[in-house]
């Protein structure tokens, strides 16, 4: 059957998945160094999903006051509750200011203080002197429009460096051989219908998260988190997918982003009596607090009946008091989203908001270099050959159990970098490909034919509402061992609706059916591998908060979750340990401690 099939050969030196700011990066840092390289991408390179990042992005350059990369690397490694990599997090914040400079070099037209240096806002959980000393103003501002300053850069300079684009092509598997090295990537081109193989010395997984697992989430419709799901089927597992970050200010019936820039700016969140609650949450940095503090208070504000509407389900975001002076140059993109999505005028009204799905800090696991790695004979850290992958898509573990709000951008730039410098030095130039198993595509072939043949009594529609529906209901906020067990029933439920999906296109030019029955495919078994690893967790710790367990607990639960999802649904976890060490002396390990602010 596969045989039907034609397939089109491309041999690269590297070839990256995803056009975001992380597979750009990646794309132009490795034709910088020499190496032929193809960018596939499902979407316009500029129409990625890190167009909508907001706020800015983190360096401890020190251009409005104190700051230091080692208390970057604290504020981070609380931050993640303990959970993150701290050789990782280390690598992160000190590459943070060569690659921030860098960025600035390249054409990022940030916003300038008066004597012409980068303009940096304070960000929540973003302190000085080991938290000690006052909010850092730590976070690099293109306005409220950094995520989209930054991807038009670097789509421009991989141009530069003559990156070749393969535009609208849908990535469908990952090609793997005998030995489990990764040897490239089997896509679909979207406009023609044709089926393309991309032989690589290296394929790189930049795809972003899977925030559309759930019903209203910040993410755009193709977050699908495709990479993750071609790992899953590579037999790779996924690590630390139980750690979901709800962004406090999405607006309230929309899901639309309103970044934490405007709480760094001054705005304030208010309950249905007027109150700036935050103080009682987090008396020594209110509204700056991290995320996932922010999102909880907000949901027991809701809970304990001071939720605002006729429904007392939501909050307020007041930025009444900053005057039209502060808006119009810091937060114009603001203004025109809560006037657009809220109906509000953000100098005379406050923006209804709602906690709102909005990042992975799971994903697949990889080192500080992006090398994917996996657990084999014991040894957790064994690198996957030929295979990288950076952004959302990855868990290096920088952001732990909790994301600090402007680490994402940084994440991206810092180890989109890593692997272009990685690959420079293992990546020949124009080297051999190595031979492929005459049916090494097969596989993937008879799963494009059994999806777009489907003939079953189910839409894609109906099982993806149903997916994340059960999502946003039994792995929300707050979790308890009730509705996380119930959750997973449904799971393995909906998981295996997908037999019965009804795919009504059968041919393959634009047959936008059969690629959404794909990424669905995707969604569920990240969504099955975060409700699973979210029961089997028994503690609360940064986004994962439970009730049932309200206390993080160190001795049993200081390790990465790994879950391995096969085609049938079937799970199984194991663990990783938590890397407590650091790679220099610059800086010492930071022991867990209480995690107050």
């Amino acid at each position: 059957m596969p045989a039907a099939y034609k397939i089109q050969e491309h041999q690269f030196d590297m070839v990256v998945v995803g056009a975001g700011g992380a597979g750009l990066r990646a794309t132009f840092g490795l034709a910088q160094k020499g190496l032929r390289t193809a960018c596939i991408t499902k979407v316009f390179p500029t129409r990625s999903h890190t167009v909508a990042a907001q706020g800015g992005v983190a360096a401890a350059l020190g251009n409005m006051g104190e700051d230091d990369w080692r208390y970057h690397f604290y504020d981070t490694v609380k931050g993640s509750d303990w959970l993150g990599d701290q050789d990782a997090i280390e690598y992160m914040c000190r590459e943070a200011i060569p690659a921030i400079i860098e960025l600035e070099h390249y054409g990022v037209p940030f916003s300038r203080t008066d004597d012409g240096r980068i303009y940096q806002r304070p960000f929540g959980g973003m302190t000085t002197r080991y938290g000690e000393g006052p909010p850092a103003q730590r976070t690099c501002a293109a306005a409220d429009r950094t995520g989209h300053a930054i991807l038009h850069t670097l789509y421009q300079q991989s141009l530069a460096h003559d990156a070749q684009f393969f535009i609208e092509y849908f990535a469908l598997d990952l090609i793997m051989d005998a030995s489990g090295a990764c040897r490239g990537v089997l896509a679909l081109d979207m406009a023609e219908g044709t089926l393309h193989l991309f032989r690589a010395q290296g394929t790189v997984l930049a795809t972003g998260g899977y925030g559309r697992a759930y019903f209203s989430a910040t993410s755009a419709h193709t977050s699908t988190g495709d990479g993750n799901g071609m790992a899953l089927r590579a037999g790779l597992p996924l690590q630390d997918m139980e750690f979901v970050q709800f962004h406090p200010t999405g607006i309230y019936g929309a899901g639309c982003l309103i970044t934490e820039g405007v709480r760094g700016e001054g705005g304030i969140l208010r309950n249905a009596n007027g109150e700036r609650f935050m103080e009682r949450y987090a008396p020594s940095v209110k509204d700056l607090a991290p995320r996932d503090m922010v999102s909880r208070a907000m949901t027991m504000e809701i809970r304990e009946g001071r939720g605002v509407g006729q429904h007392q389900d939501h909050i307020l975001l007041d930025l009444t008091h900053l005057g039209p002076e502060v808006i119009h140059e810091k937060l114009p993109g603001i203004a025109e989203s809560a006037r657009v999505f809220a109906n509000v005028d953000v100098e005379k009204q406050p923006i209804p908001v709602i906690p709102t799905v909005h990042y992975n800090m799971g994903g697949i696991p990889t080192n500080y270099h992006g090398e994917v790695v996996q657990l084999r004979n014991g040894n957790p850290d064994e690198v996957v050959p030929g295979l990288f992958a950076i952004g959302e898509a990855a868990c290096v573990s920088v952001h732990g159990a909790n994301r600090l709000g402007s680490n994402s951008l940084l994440d991206l730039v810092v180890f989109g970098r890593a692997v272009a410098n990685r690959c420079a030095e293992i990546v020949k130039p124009s080297g051999s490909q190595a031979t492929l198993a005459p049916n090494a595509c097969d596989e993937a072939l008879a799963r494009l034919d059994r999806l777009r043949n489907a003939k079953g009594g189910t839409s894609t529609a109906t099982i993806r509402d149903r997916m994340q529906r059960t999502m946003q209901a039994d792995a929300a906020v707050f979790r308890t061992g009730e509705t996380l067990s119930e959750g997973t029933r449904k799971m393995r439920d909906i998981h295996a609706s997908l037999a019965d999906v009804k795919v009504t296109d059968r041919s393959l030019i634009w047959n936008t059916d059969l690629v959404e029955t794909y990424e669905l495919s995707n969604l569920l078994s990240q969504a099955l591998a975060t409700i699973v690893s979210a029961e089997n967790r028994t503690e609360s710790r940064g986004a994962h908060a439970r009730e049932d367990y309200p206390d993080r607990d160190d001795t049993n639960w200081h390790k990465h979750t790994l879950c391995w999802v096969d085609e049938a649904g079937a799970t199984r976890i194991d663990y990783r340990p938590v890397h407590m060490y650091t790679l220099t002396d610059a800086v010492s390990v930071v022991p867990p401690k209480k995690r107050v602010y």
